[in-house]
């Protein structure tokens, strides 16, 4: 597989990441770490929430779409990383047992006029569920260096 570069995104492109499967363990391992609430640690507690049953914390979401975007595009193009995220949703709790997946839809791109060597891509990552729901949806701009000279797509 060819590495992706700036070049290579296209505005409107969709792009799938995944999948993985969510388990309850790691639910709770990464709440006890990081986000001890009731509805993240305790089956028995979580039913009393607003999410009505365990449920990953919303950051372990976004460590999980990270995760997958990293398997998925990342870590097999020319990424630079990014300035920061626009705008995360966690629309609906993500479950034990959840087969997850990411949707990258670029939005836009454009060169950057202070460093010619990488162009700024935009894209929208909305994180399914194996019935097809939204679960996280994320806005981003992604820095990506451009192809060197010479090399073909």
């Amino acid at each position: 597989m060819s590495r992706i570069y700036y070049e290579d995104f296209v505005v409107g492109a969709v792009r799938t990441c995944g999948p993985r499967v969510v388990t309850r363990e790691e639910i709770i391992a990464f709440a006890t770490e990081f986000d001890p609430q009731p509805m993240h640690l305790d089956e028995e507690a979580a039913q009393k929430t607003m999410l009505k049953g365990l449920s990953a914390s919303g950051w372990h979401s976004c460590a999980l779409m990270m995760r997958l975007i990293a398997d998925g595009l990342a870590l097999n193009s020319s990424s630079m990383g990014s300035p920061g995220v626009e705008e995360v949703k966690w629309v609906k709790p993500v479950r034990p047992g959840d087969v997850l997946t990411v949707r990258l839809t670029v939005l836009e791109k454009r060169e950057s006029k202070s460093r010619p060597e990488m162009g700024l891509v935009r894209q929208r990552a909305e994180m399914l569920n194996q019935r097809g729901e939204v679960v996280l949806d994320s806005t981003y701009p992604g820095m990506f260096g451009k192809r060197p000279a010479g090399e073909r797509p």
